[in-house]
């Protein structure tokens, strides 16, 4: 049986679900308005005759229709930053404001921390957490082309981040990545149940490390880019139950205008989980033409 054939009863319209893996995604990227206007890059790549459609959804997002586009002068100075349409949803998500203290607890290589402070425009301070020496170098890397100034690198083990308040966590968490097949074949060839199941441990210890990191009333946003309920459903249902016996935490819906999103699910394997994991958002790629992605907003009591 195809692995994928688990996930039959849950993804909607799973014939075009199926066909839509083998098709490759368009290259997208971020405008990064810590270095240029919105306005002026756009006309900057019209100007070269590139051809770049902005997203319906998110103003800052383009569709570029160029071979190479990390070569590209406008990447090399950080005006733009190759990113897969969706791993731009969890930094708006997190919503985070200038002034703020934030943490990015699986930060490498830095996409969603530079938005972060481009959101933040460079004001307030942000940790990008990174306990991998060997991605340390793509993560600064990314920050200083990008112009990410309020950023500070730490590298430490997530589960074990040292005592801090902060207004707003992201765990962007390690994951099997099944929602990147379209970025490169074989993903979903080396998927198994156990190594979901392998890394549920880490990802429940990381996003209970983030509620505790985060101030009451504050947020805390998880993403996967997996369909495996073990590491998105199972996981939040965990940390929730754990978060009930203490000061407790609930979801908030998530909703992005522009985008459709799929509802968490109600059970799995016989396992039902709370009437809150509707909140939670699953985005499939033949319904948006991206990327496969999860993602829950939980606000601390």
């Amino acid at each position: 049986m195809d692995f994928l054939d688990r996930y039959r009863d849950i993804v909607p319209e799973w014939e075009a679900f199926r066909t839509v893996q083998s098709r490759p995604l368009v290259s997208t990227a971020r405008i990064n308005t810590l270095k240029i206007g919105r306005d002026d890059l756009l006309e900057r790549l019209a100007e070269q005759g590139l051809n770049c459609q902005t997203f319906p959804w998110y103003p800052l997002g383009l569709k570029l229709d160029v071979e190479s586009p990390g070569k590209l002068l406008e990447t090399l100075l950080g005006f733009i930053h190759i990113q897969e349409e969706l791993s731009m949803v969890p930094p708006l998500l997190l919503d985070p404001q200038p002034g703020e203290r934030i943490l990015d607890l699986c930060a490498s290589p830095g996409s969603k921390t530079t938005q972060i402070s481009a959101m933040m425009e460079n004001r307030g301070l942000v940790i990008a957490n990174e306990p991998s020496l060997a991605r340390v170098a793509a993560l600064r890397s990314n920050c200083e082309r990008l112009g990410a100034m309020n950023v500070a690198i730490t590298r430490y083990d997530g589960r074990n981040f040292p005592r801090g308040l902060f207004h707003r966590v992201l765990v962007d968490a390690p994951c099997s990545a099944e929602g990147r097949e379209r970025r490169g074949a074989g993903v979903i060839a080396r998927g198994s149940c156990q190594r979901s199941l392998g890394l549920q441990a880490l990802q429940i210890g990381l996003l209970k490390s983030a509620l505790r990191l985060t101030v009451p009333g504050g947020v805390v946003v998880y993403s996967t880019c997996t369909y495996a309920p073990e590491e998105n459903e199972m996981v939040v249902q965990a940390v929730l139950d754990e978060a009930e016996e203490g000061s407790g935490a609930h979801l908030e819906k998530v909703k992005t205008p522009g985008l459709r999103e799929c509802p968490g699910l109600e059970e799995w394997n016989g396992i039902r989980f709370s009437r809150q994991m509707h909140s939670v958002a699953r985005y499939y790629p033949h319904i948006n033409d991206t990327g496969g992605f999860f993602v829950a907003k939980i606000v601390k009591s």
